[in-house]
Parts: C-alpha cells; structure tokens; sequence
C-alpha cells in the first residue's frame, strides 16, 4: 500500500515539546495546505456542510521503529507505568499514523496556496503532512456511553496559567498580540511536562511559533516566566 501525502499542516507548533497531547485541547488556528497535484477546489464541494473533519497524518519527527514494542511508557501515566501501544495514541508503533478531530473554520477555495482549509483544535507539528481528509459524521461519530479507559482521568485536566510580572507587559510591547499571548496560555494551561516531573524549581522551555517560551509550575499553577524572540 502506498501513501500519498495530499497536504500538509502549517501552524505554530514548532517543537515537538508543548503540543497538545490530543485534539480539540486549544484552539490555535492551522492552515492545511494540498499538494499541488491536489489543489483542485472541486475536491472540497460540499465540505462548507460539516463542522469538523478527522485528519489522517504522519508522525514525520519520530524515528522509525526497526522493532515491534507491544508496549509503552505514556507520558501522563508519570512515565513509568507500561500498556499496551494498541491501548494508547503512542507515534511509537509499527505504522506511525496519527488521527485528529479539527474544527473547520473557514474554507477557501481559491487563494495564492491553491485551496485552503483553515482549523482549530489540531495536536499536528508544523510542517506535519496529512495524507487523508474524512468529514466528522455526529450520529456514527460520537458514541453515547463510551469509555476512556485511564485517559478519563486527566479528562478537563488543565492548569491555571498567570504571567510572571512584566512578561506580559514586554511581549505585547515587543509587538506580541492579545491574541497570540492567550493563545499561548491556553496552550500551556494542558500542561506539556511529563507527569513525572513536578519540582517547582525547574524552569522548562519551548518553542512557539517564532519565540522561545520558559514557565515554570507547581501543584496547579504554571507561571509564564519569559517570552523572547527565538
């Protein structure tokens, strides 16, 4: 079976460390651009009827298995705790394929790029390629009395983010929007550390979109300590 990369994603997700764990998490805003041999606008007739769609894509920054491991560490169970790959969303396995609810916001059938669907809510890598496009379908889509196994857990799970004194202040000076700056926030407040790592002390860094960003956090707070150009 062959795979054809159709489009890939564009957003500010820049680094691996900071990306939502799962979809629908924030609401940052992607831009799914197609391939040129895909950049026909008839393909997207009748996609103006649906409110989000499922993203079929490539774990294009992890390394290749060279061996099946049936099992793995998920970061939220602290790192430690195995299960098994088929039992969680791990990029670790033999196909490394990802599946992600976005929420369409707009559709453009003609600009510069060629067709153009503009999402939210999307847990992609910018530059990540897409190599399905489905429609979400409600009534054969979402499943009443479904479980979520030891993801319930950490289901609402967010922190409380403030802003360490002027940071906000000198960003917005630097040119950075409101937007942008809650944007970022809203990000981190899914909390990207490791759940085995909880020392108050540690500062962490990240990138996003053009800036380099370092909290810190402690029970349920993080504190947003700097935001510089990268």
């Amino acid at each position: 079976m062959e795979l054809r990369q159709i489009a890939t994603i564009y957003n500010d997700y820049t680094d691996k460390f900071g990306i939502p764990r799962q979809s629908g998490l924030a609401d940052t805003e992607s831009r799914i651009v197609f391939e040129k041999p895909y950049r026909n606008a008839d393909a997207l007739r009748g996609m103006e009827g649906f409110s989000h769609l499922w993203l079929i894509w490539g774990f294009s920054e992890v390394p290749q298995e060279q061996t099946f491991r049936p099992t793995v560490r998920p970061p939220r169970l602290g790192g430690n705790t195995r299960v098994g790959v088929w039992a969680t969303r791990s990029p670790y396995r033999p196909n490394p394929l990802g599946l992600s609810c976005v929420k369409i916001i707009r559709v453009e059938t003609s600009t510069p790029d060629g067709p153009v669907i503009t999402v939210s809510g999307a847990d992609l890598m910018n530059g990540t390629p897409i190599y399905d496009i489905k429609p979400y379908i409600p009534y054969a889509d979402c499943v009443n009395g479904a479980t979520g196994g030891f993801a319930d857990e950490f289901a609402g799970y967010r922190l409380e983010v403030v802003w360490a004194p002027g940071v906000r202040e000198k960003a917005l000076a630097e040119g950075r929007s409101e937007e942008w700056l809650d944007g970022l926030a809203e990000v981190l407040s899914s909390d990207p550390r490791p759940a085995y790592q909880t020392d108050p002390e540690k500062v962490y860094g990240m990138r996003y979109a053009d800036a380099e960003v370092s909290f810190s956090a402690e029970e349920t707070r993080l504190i947003i300590r700097d935001v510089r150009e990268a």
